[in-house]
């Protein structure tokens, strides 16, 4: 492989939050990969590091035309360059999208499990989570249709945050579900704020659809959050985009991102996007396959070696569902003893809503050495967990 993922890299020392454990510990929670970024993103930092001064930024035409290149190109969809508005984050950005598009009390839709930050988002500004559970069959997900349109069309549902692809099942969802969920959002006057984070990171010749892109519907309702932060491990330098095609709805997401004071990038943050989506997908390409190798090695040792376990089949990101029904319920109390008794720090899934208290979550964006310590220090605990009866 041209590019070197094998070689570990130590983070300890460097004020990682997925790396500020103990010393015996192996953290494989939080999404953020143990590889060091792509060679020219790291080359263009380093050329702006040397400049030495770190002043007030703008954002030049050409960050908007490398989001516009790299989703025309890679995706099929090209997000406009006058759709785009820089921000420091995701998160940040569905926070601050929350509160200018919905009012206090009213509902906001999520489809659990889902990434666990979307309730914090919706609750700590003072909205309602409205759930809309995922159907499991056992081995897939599947959007719960009936309970949807029950859900949208609550007279105080506003919004419904949607997961594309989705976090943490790896779900890629197709058009026609999409499709459908914007004409019931358009029906019901709602707004869909779709994360689009991990859409780059997906199974090698596996594409995903962008919200925006399905239909005219979905286009007028939709607010897309992306980033180049997921899928080349660049979270840190705080860059992301809203893409909003209706300009209306884009001035007001506009004066809440600039309110809330996130829509400056840092000295780095453009120059790091630019240098991902222009020069980036060579690496990226490596990187998937790399990925998709550690998922299938995790997913076959579970199933031979972790009795009462198993993946759920994922389509992208780098993060693997781990359903642990059969040993139990309680995927706290599981997670718990694992740390306790190997020192591997897993996800708990009841964070995530749905059915989540039955599953864990694990990040397999690593070096295949250290997926394979993760492994086996998850078949001691496993073992051990099922002889003393959970």
């Amino acid at each position: 492989m041209k590019y070197d993922f094998d070689t570990p890299v130590s983070r300890r020392g460097t004020h990682s939050l997925k790396w500020d454990v103990e010393e015996n510990e192996l953290p494989m929670w939080v999404a953020d990969m143990d590889f060091p970024t792509a060679p020219p993103v790291r080359e263009a930092v380093m050329k702006r590091a040397a400049h030495g001064i770190f002043g007030y930024s703008t954002v030049p035409e050409e960050w908007a035309k490398a989001y516009a290149d790299w989703w025309e190109t890679r995706h099929g969809f090209r997000l406009r360059e006058e759709w785009l508005i820089f921000c420091t984050g995701v998160v940040p950005a569905l926070s601050s999208v929350v509160r200018r598009l919905t009012r206090p009390a009213e509902k906001v839709v999520i489809q659990t499990p889902v990434y666990n930050i979307f309730f914090n988002s919706i609750i700590n500004n003072g909205r309602q989570v409205l759930e809309s559970p995922l159907r499991y069959d056992g081995e897939r997900y599947f959007a719960d249709f009936e309970d949807l349109k029950e859900k949208l069309a609550d007279p105080q549902t506003s919004m419904m945050i949607l997961c594309n692809p989705h976090n943490p099942t790896g779900n890629i969802w197709d058009a026609d579900t999409l499709k459908r969920i914007g004409e019931l959002c358009a029906r019901h006057g709602v707004t869909v704020v779709s994360d689009e984070i991990h859409c780059d990171v997906t199974e090698p010749g596996r594409g995903y659809v962008p919200f925006a892109s399905v239909s005219e519907e979905c286009r007028r309702v939709s607010v897309t959050c992306v980033s180049p932060s997921k899928a080349f491990n660049i979270a840190g330098l705080q860059t992301a985009a809203v893409a909003v095609p209706d300009p209306i709805l884009r001035h007001r997401v506009s004066r809440g991102l600039n309110n809330d004071e996130i829509a400056e990038p840092n000295a780095f943050a453009v120059q790091a996007a630019v240098a991902a989506f222009t020069e980036g997908g060579d690496w990226l390409d490596s990187l998937r396959e790399y990925v998709s190798k550690n998922k299938r090695a995790a997913a076959e040792f579970i199933k031979t070696r972790v009795p009462g376990m198993k993946a759920v089949p994922s389509e992208s990101t780098y993060l693997l569902w781990l359903d642990c029904g059969k040993l139990t319920q309680d995927s706290g109390l599981l997670a718990g003893y694992i740390r306790e008794k190997t020192g591997l720090y897993l996800s708990a899934g009841g964070q995530f809503g749905g059915d989540g208290n039955r599953f864990l979550r694990m990040n397999a964006a690593c070096p295949s050495d250290v997926l394979e310590d993760g492994l086996e220090r998850l078949e001691r605990a496993v073992n051990s967990f099922a002889r003393r009866g959970g």
